[in-house]
């Protein structure tokens, strides 16, 4: 890779991926597992150890007013109850994105949405997992045919609609520590300028 082009031409991740020597499963975990990969780079070898995550999705679910719905669960590595979106694994095999982003909204909140967007994509956390969190934007939300049964986080939920420029002020307050949703909001609110 010539890394002097790499300050020209327009900004995007350019992808390089390093030659594998070595890839471990180190520990193998209930929902993720953790690998330790020795690559060639830099004229030598790195060994590095990495969450493998299935990726994730999240839906920014907006009504006609510009009200965002939220949920509130309880979080078990932060200890905290936090604002999110309805949001979910890619624990499906062979599901794509958007399909699994629906199948999250009825589960999580009993609403369907007649439109549905891509709004951003990213990695969550590239120095530590490769997890990509797909977010997508719904709208035209009606109730789901069926109700669904919640267990563990999920038991508690609670569902609450706020205008986007409540959510946008308290993510930048730090009232809020939800990074899909913060990144969700913020682009949200940049698109609609």
């Amino acid at each position: 890779m010539d890394l002097a082009s790499l300050g020209t031409g327009p900004l995007a991740d350019v992808s390089d991926p390093a030659a594998i020597v070595s890839s471990e499963r180190v520990f193998q975990g209930k929902v993720w597992d953790i690998y330790s990969d020795t690559v060639r780079f830099a004229g030598g070898e790195m060994t590095r150890e990495y969450m493998k995550h299935s990726g994730a999705v999240a839906v920014l679910a907006l009504d006609d007013d510009g009200k965002v719905l939220l949920i509130n669960q309880y979080r078990q590595p932060i200890k905290v109850r936090d604002w999110e979106l309805p949001a979910g694994l890619l624990d499906v095999d062979g599901e794509p994105p958007l399909e699994a982003a629906k199948r999250e909204l009825a589960e999580e909140t009993d609403l369907v949405a007649a439109q549905w967007s891509p709004l951003i994509r990213f990695n969550s956390t590239p120095g530590g997992s490769n997890e990509v969190i797909h977010i997508f934007e719904a709208r035209g939300l009606s109730a789901s045919p069926k109700s669904h049964h919640r267990t563990d986080e999920e038991a508690e939920i609670v569902v609450r609609w706020v205008a986007l420029d409540e959510v946008v002020a308290a993510a930048l307050d730090g009232r809020l520590s939800n990074a899909p949703l913060i990144i969700a909001v913020l682009a949200a609110h940049a698109r609609r300028q």
